[in-house]
Order: structure tokens, then C-alpha cells, then sequence
């Protein structure tokens, strides 16, 4: 335990701070019925609390194969750690306050909220990107493990961007009361949304491309290292563009004002298109690597 925490130890204590948030959370689902913009106030803290714990934990084990520009790239995971830290801190204020965080200029100090999210939104992203390119001159022992840490970095840092996409998301009435952003496509926020995630269940929602694009952090690497001696180069290329295009699929589901789980014919012709890549990447995986043990009866 003590040799995972020394892996970066400022996003690992990140990481444990937002642990504890998890549970701060949890138990203000349980004890707090307050409900805001259709969903219980507390949801939205628990839902960024452990992604964050995910996003920290993986980072931090991604420097443990820094090879070069170590110093750049530890003084960015400081930076990350600290800009998050102010990201969530603005969230559990807002909450605390019954106000919304996101998009939320409505007063002063509801503006002033928004900015500090804002910039520590803007710094998490360059960051993340520097850390990107410092792996991006790494040397891998794994040729497989490294692309696939570098590609899934480079998806995240794509599907970080995208939640830009929400704050050009506006209507009138939202301006008019200062809400200058929104997830839903189509309809208003607030509506009947998905029990597990709160994503619109009546039109499009941005969240999602927002949610798949930043977890190819972890979705990638991790698929290939599932793969073991079998994973080569062209599986992490595989994976990753199969990756990329479900990205692409669920963007363009949203903005189309379609609700994720009510796919119109394209969108689910275009699902099976993806479904259809990783499967053939993954048999010819399959079918192109050998075991040590079928090398051994060779």
C-alpha cells in the first residue's frame, strides 16, 4: 500500500480525499432529500467523486512508466491534483448553499463560483495533456501497454474537451434566470433521466460522449492488459479506434437530441458498425497470438 501511494503522492492523496468524498456523498443521498434540478442534490458530488477517484488513481499509476521529463510532468499531476480539488470544492460549496454549480452565474458569488471551475477545468485539461506528451516520450519494456496508456490519454484529453460542448448548450429561459449551459439536448434539464448516471431518458445528453471519452483513460489500457502476451500494437490501434468511433457515435446520438437508450436506425447501424470492429480485432488477436503453452507443443 505504501509503494501505491509513492506512486505520485499528491493525485494519490487526491485520490483518497475524494474516497472520503464518496462517502460524504453517500451519506448525504441517505440523510438529505433535497432535490435539485431533478435529481438529489448530493448525486451530482458522489457521481464526480469517484470518477475522480478513478481519473487519480490511473494517472498516478501512469507515471510509474515516466522515463523522461519526470520533474515537468510531477509538477503537472500537482497542478491536476490541486485544480480538482478546487473543482470538487466548488461543487460540495454549491451544494451545501442549494444552488446549482454548473452554469450557474445567477448572482455574484454564483459567478464567481462558475470562474473557479472554470479555470480549474482549463488547468486540468493542459495538464493532462502535458502529462500526455511526457508519456508521449516514454519508453515502454510493453510496446502494447505504452500505446495503449498513450492513446487512451489522448481519447480522455478529446472527451475532457467535450464537455465544452455544454456550456454552448443554451436556451432563453435558462440565460434569462443565469443558467448559460445545459447537458440536455432537446429538452430541458431536470427531466426523467436514467437512475444510475442521471442522463436524459427524453432527449439527447452531452454528459455521455463527456463520461465515454474521459474514461478511454481507463478503458483502453486495461482492455489490452486484459490481453496479456497476446496484445500487440495493432490491438491497442484496434481498440482505440473502435474506441473512438463509439465516441464519435454517442456525440452525434446527443446532439441529435436522441436519447441514449432509444437509438434511431443510424445510430444503432452505426453501433453495430463499432460492435463489429472490436469483435474483429479482438478475433484476430485471437487467432494471430499463441499461448507459451501452445509454443511449448509446437
Amino acid at each position: 500500500m505504501t509503494r501505491i501511494l509513492r506512486w505520485h503522492p499528491p493525485l494519490m492523496l487526491f485520490s483518497l480525499l475524494m474516497t472520503a468524498m464518496t462517502v460524504v456523498s453517500i451519506g448525504g443521498l441517505i440523510f438529505d432529500d433535497r432535490i435539485l434540478v431533478g435529481s438529489p442534490i448530493w448525486f451530482k458530488p458522489f457521481k464526480f467523486a469517484v470518477s475522480f477517484v478513478l481519473y487519480g488513481v490511473t494517472l498516478a499509476w501512469m507515471f510509474t512508466f515516466l522515463t523522461r521529463f519526470r520533474r515537468i510532468a510531477w509538477w503537472a499531476g500537482t497542478v491536476l491534483a490541486v485544480a480538482s480539488t478546487a473543482e470538487m470544492a466548488v461543487i460540495i460549496a454549491q451544494v451545501l448553499r442549494g444552488s446549482r454549480s454548473h452554469f450557474n452565474v445567477a448572482t455574484p458569488f454564483d459567478r464567481l463560483m462558475w470562474d473557479v471551475m472554470t479555470y480549474s477545468v482549463m488547468a486540468l485539461w493542459a495538464m493532462h495533456a502535458v502529462i500526455a506528451v511526457a508519456l508521449l516520450f516514454t519508453r515502454f519494456g510493453n510496446r502494447a501497454t505504452g500505446l495503449s496508456i498513450r492513446l487512451g490519454l489522448a481519447l480522455s484529453l478529446v472527451g475532457l474537451g467535450l464537455g465544452l460542448l455544454m456550456t454552448n448548450n443554451r436556451n432563453e429561459a435558462d440565460v434569462a434566470a443565469g443558467i448559460v449551459g445545459a447537458h440536455s439536448v432537446g429538452v430541458r434539464d431536470g427531466g426523467p433521466e436514467l437512475a444510475l448516471t442521471g442522463w436524459s431518458t427524453t432527449g439527447g445528453d452531452l454528459r455521455v460522449p463527456h463520461f465515454v471519452g474521459i474514461h478511454a483513460l481507463q478503458v483502453i489500457p486495461l482492455a489490452v492488459l486484459l490481453f496479456g502476451r497476446r496484445a500487440t500494437p495493432k490491438l491497442a490501434w484496434g481498440l482505440a479506434i473502435g474506441y473512438a468511433g463509439l465516441m464519435a457515435l454517442v456525440t452525434w446520438q446527443a446532439l441529435r437530441g436522441q436519447p441514449l437508450l432509444r437509438p434511431d436506425l443510424l445510430t444503432a447501424l452505426g453501433a453495430l458498425a463499432v460492435v463489429t470492429w472490436t469483435a474483429a480485432v479482438v478475433a484476430r488477436t485471437l487467432r494471430t497470438t499463441t499461448t507459451p503453452k501452445e509454443v511449448v507443443h509446437a
